[in-house]
């Protein structure tokens, strides 16, 4: 089937200033991009002078995560400001939960805009029950509040060890007071929740790649699809049922339990095995971030979460099976510590980079050189929408000397070739933090939410925004013909309600996406 596009502000993701006006798909492929005068009298879909976007990548985000809790009430702000805010929606989604042994779930409460500025707790939550277990994730997804019912069921006492790099906090006299801090602790009571069926999971990424194809996302990374039990089989079932995303998996190390070797076919396809996961610190929001100089006010350097031989294991799994590292590393220490193990290696894939570091908050110049001058190849996935959303907490875990490298996205732009912007939804203290436009508009004026300037020196520009979720987000990992309008990528598309190139920068967040079309098939229409 061959489709003519026409009469368009066609942004091609191949360069920053790269633009077209018409192009043909055929068979589902771009085959021919150029300028609409070229094609006068043909018969073609006129798309009315609209801005068009390559479809787009989100190259860090957790749709696993997601699938896995679908069920839990969502908290974030700006609808939960408060504790209070947090029971009124957590009692109100009890009521819809009626299923027998089913807990009552939540996530994304960002406890740092709450005007008591401290973590809910089990009392606060058993003003949602008593008597069933109750259990809500905070937006880093790396924390969570339950109540004493949870505890319960997990066996959680005064007298139960903190995990390895987590803390169960506690009462003065010892007891847990339901805040389980950093993954291991929340890990230690949600192994206790009821599992969705297969049937509840495919349906929930179903739904979800539908709501992606809304924001113009057709293609994306799962950084922990170990959030699903035998994920790579789960999703390809959901693409065979209606799941039209690309997604890049990447599994989560357990030095406990290893992963099996894989086959060739694993890390090919729409949905493949592109890497494997390790999480190395904590998050600057709640000053669990692994730092050399301790927070502001206090001994605490956060918390370093795997020791230098199970990271090493992985990366020896990952260049074994011939798929990317991928490491959480947000503090400053945990940056250099990815450097000083791996900077000399020689590196194990070509085309992309062997190595990702994610997040990746605190970058100076020098440590841009660093990546630069390594044998080994590296990339980054990072955000804006972090500082935007999470204001609140990195001016409490940040040190003022610190913010000029704080996200530093100009300076990573010039250095860092293989650079992607992303969401990491749900992990993010924001309602609808996958909103590409919201995360552009924050690399342009790099405003938080409540208007402070965070930064402005390592604003971008909106093009240059777009290109880390388009022509070079698609240079960090495997995900084939996505990210560009030129001939042999996929013919997936998005047409914009409004010219984001264009529009007054404090209006760019509220550009919508009119249509997206995937491999020239229109799947979502405004």
């Amino acid at each position: 089937m061959e489709q003519l596009f026409t009469n368009a502000k066609v942004f091609t993701g191949t360069g920053e200033d790269d633009f077209a006006s018409a192009f043909r798909i055929t068979g589902g492929v771009f085959d021919w991009v150029g300028e609409a005068a070229d094609v006068e009298g043909q018969d073609a879909v006129d798309l009315g002078g609209r801005t068009v976007l390559p479809g787009l990548i989100d190259s860090h985000t957790h749709p696993a995560l997601m699938a896995g809790t679908a069920v839990a009430a969502e908290c974030f702000p700006p609808a939960v400001t408060s504790v209070e805010d947090l029971v009124d929606v957590m009692r109100a989604h009890a009521e819809t939960v009626t299923a027998e042994g089913a807990w009552i779930l939540g996530r994304g409460f960002d406890d740092t805009k709450f005007p008591e500025r401290r973590m809910p707790t089990a009392a606060d939550l058993d003003r949602v029950s008593t008597d069933r277990p109750v259990l809500v994730w905070r937006c880093d997804a790396h924390s969570a509040v339950c109540n004493t019912k949870a505890l319960e069921v997990a066996g959680i006492t005064a007298s139960t060890p903190d995990p390895i790099g987590a803390r169960f906090e506690r009462n003065a006299d010892g007891s847990p007071n339901g805040v389980l801090t950093e993954i291991a602790a929340v890990g230690q009571v949600a192994a206790f929740i009821p599992a969705p069926s297969r049937d509840e999971q495919i349906d929930a990424l179903i739904a979800l790649g539908d709501e992606l194809a809304s924001r113009g996302i057709v293609a994306v990374c799962d950084l922990l699809s170990t959030r699903l039990p035998d994920p790579l089989d789960t999703f390809r079932a959901a693409a065979e049922r209606g799941l039209r995303t690309r997604v890049a998996l990447y599994p989560g190390w357990d030095p406990e339990q290893p992963l099996a070797d894989l086959d060739d076919g694993d890390r090919e396809g729409r949905i493949r095995v592109a890497g494997v996961k390790v999480v190395l610190d904590g998050a600057y929001s709640n000053r669990t971030a692994w730092v050399h100089e301790p927070y502001p006010e206090s001994c605490d350097h956060g918390l370093r979460l795997v020791a230098d031989e199970d990271v090493l294991a992985a990366a020896d799994w990952a260049r074994r099976n011939g798929v990317q590292l991928a490491v959480h590393a947000m503090g400053d220490q945990a940056l250099d510590r990815v450097v000083e193990l791996f900077a000399d290696d020689e590196p194990w894939l070509t085309g992309i980079p062997s190595v990702r570091i994610e997040h990746a908050t605190i970058v100076s110049d020098d440590y841009v050189r660093r990546l630069s001058d390594a044998r080994m190849s590296f990339g980054i996935a990072t955000h804006t929408v972090f500082f935007f959303a999470e204001y609140d907490g990195y001016e409490k875990a940040l040190r003022a000397e610190q913010v000029t490298d704080a996200y530093p996205i100009a300076r990573l732009y010039a250095g860092v070739e293989a650079l992607a912007l992303s969401s990491d939804r749900p992990a993010t203290a924001w309602s609808g933090a996958d909103d590409v436009m919201l995360s552009v508009e924050a690399a342009v004026r790099r405003r938080t939410y409540n208007g402070i300037d965070f930064g402005p020196a390592a604003a971008i520009t909106a093009s240059q925004a777009l290109m880390l979720y388009t022509g070079r987000a698609r240079m960090l990992s495997p995900l084939e013909n996505v990210g560009e309008i030129t001939p042999g990528f996929d013919g997936s598309f998005a047409v914009l309600e409004r010219d984001v190139f264009t529009v007054p920068a404090e209006e760019i967040s509220e550009v919508r996406v009119a249509e997206t079309w995937i491999r020239g098939e229109r799947v979502f229409t405004r």
